[in-house]
């Protein structure tokens, strides 16, 4: 062979190997980012080639998959009540990217998650019958919610205390995941949707954070107890009124003028909702103390997971003695979710212990094999002493026997409860928000829930807006449903 045959011979070799090189570095490196493309349509023909796996409440499905007409996607997803389980399905869509359980489990959902593969679908490439998502909703618990809201603009968590089980997670105002499952209308409903100025697409169940209010006071209470700067909610504290916040002339006022709460104990200060002996007792713990205990509860978490991942709760850092004052009644850059303080009621309820809290159960196989139980995986941790879990119970129980939560009284039932009324807006100029969180124990089930209830905005007039007025009674109907 002369030396050209040769030379062009090797050339023509590279060429091949360069080809092959390059065709496998597409197939197993750029294959997954090309599948994962918004553009390329083959991804959703396969994910709607066939009916959905199902999200299931209480043994029922409130999902399904229908035939669609015409077109290359063969199937669109279903809802049944799908504004009332909004926040907790999220949305499927052949439009947009899942969210919530659809996106979390989206691929046990649609077949393509590796343990739904029997032996013969790994031989034949076949895509798996897809698996189901079985949550721990109490849709009893859940509707009471739904309605009690009704218009107004909130969210509201009721959870198990002992199992960590997540009954209910409402948003309103909600809209209809249906709207937007189908390619063919989904714009004109998303345009919709996203200029609403009520923002109903936000889960504020779970995913908006806003200032607690009073509520914040049940974390302070718990680490002064811990901290052992008092021993129990029924000693004095060191609080003048009216009390001016340190290094300003602002002296922080309190709702009730006539209320006793100059020098009140624990006990007397959550029943009159004081914010001097909070904000006080802010500022003799330090605000790293603070913190620490409020930590403990859950804030300033940023991998909340239940499974959707909830907005992290805040307590802020770097202030001064009278920003910590503030922080005492739930204000300056406190933030917090109904998810949030509804762990907080729930540790108090069970004994200074939380229990992680999850909405979903299990998660199944086509044939109902459990492919994993998240009942029997969930954490517990010691947040409080049970002593001073105690105190704060039969404190917040004085709160709602004869303090600002009497509109959460249940016949029959042992409530605890703490309002809380949030400023916000340039010099508290916008309406406030309404909070209320408790716990609940039957006295003839034994049976027990926490829940959480924010209203953000409602018709009521702004001097009517309290958390005993419009967060309580919805706390109330949550609580007389999961204990009935």
């Amino acid at each position: 062979m002369n030396k050209t045959i040769r030379r062009a011979s090797v050339f023509a070799l590279l060429l091949v190997l360069a080809l092959l090189v390059r065709a496998t570095w597409v197939q197993f490196y750029d294959g997954k980012a090309l599948a994962d493309d918004k553009d390329n349509r083959r991804g959703a023909i396969e994910t709607y080639a066939a009916p959905l796996g199902n999200i299931v409440v209480a043994g029922e499905s409130i999902t399904g998959s229908a035939r669609t007409k015409g077109g290359d996607l063969a199937y669109k997803r279903t809802y049944t009540d799908g504004p009332l389980y909004a926040a907790v399905t999220g949305y499927a869509s052949q439009s947009y990217a899942p969210t919530q359980l659809e996106g979390i489990y989206q691929d046990l959902l649609n077949g393509t998650d590796t343990r739904l593969k029997t032996v013969v679908d790994t031989v034949t490439g076949k895509r798996a019958d897809a698996g189901d998502v079985v949550t721990t909703i109490d849709p009893a618990v859940q509707k009471a919610a739904y309605d009690a809201l009704g218009d107004k603009k909130g969210g509201a968590v009721a959870i198990d205390p002992k199992t960590g089980r997540i009954l209910a997670a409402v948003s309103t105002p909600s809209y209809d995941p249906s709207s937007l499952t189908d390619a063919n209308t989904a714009g004109t409903a998303w345009k919709k949707l996203t200029a609403d100025p009520d923002k109903p697409l936000t889960n504020r169940a779970l995913r908006q954070p806003l200032p607690p209010g009073s509520t914040f006071k049940l974390v302070v209470a718990a680490a002064a107890l811990e901290d052992g700067l008092y021993a129990n909610v029924d000693e004095h504290t060191d609080s003048p009124d009216p009390y001016t916040l340190p290094g300003t002339t602002r002296v922080l006022a309190n709702e009730n003028t006539a209320a006793p709460c100059e020098n009140a104990s624990i006990r007397v200060a959550l029943r009159y909702s004081c914010n001097n002996v909070f904000a006080k007792m802010a500022v003799d713990l330090g605000q790293d103390k603070a913190r620490a205990t409020a930590e403990k509860f859950g804030f300033d978490d940023d991998k909340l997971d239940v499974p959707v991942r909830a907005y992290a709760s805040v307590y802020p850092r770097g202030m001064d003695e009278a920003q910590t004052a503030l922080t005492g009644i739930g204000q300056f850059d406190v933030t917090a979710t109904p998810l949030q303080m509804a762990t907080v009621s729930a540790a108090i309820a069970n004994g200074g212990k939380l229990v992680s809290p999850h909405m979903v159960s299990q998660i199944t196989d086509s044939g109902g094999d459990v492919l994993r139980n998240y009942d029997d995986s969930t954490d517990t941790k010691e947040i409080v002493s049970s002593s001073t879990a105690e105190q704060l119970r039969s404190a917040m129980e004085t709160v709602v026997d004869d303090g600002t939560g009497t509109n959460a009284r249940i016949d029959g039932v042992t409530v605890g409860g703490k309002t809380g009324t949030a400023q916000h807006g340039e010099n508290n100029s916008k309406t406030p928000y309404a909070w209320f969180t408790s716990y609940g124990k039957s006295g003839t089930t034994g049976k027990e829930v926490a829940v959480a209830v924010m209203v953000e905005q409602s018709n009521a007039a702004r001097s009517e807006v309290s958390g005993n007025g419009l967060a309580a009674p919805v706390a109330r109907a949550m609580m007389k449903a999961a204990l009935s």
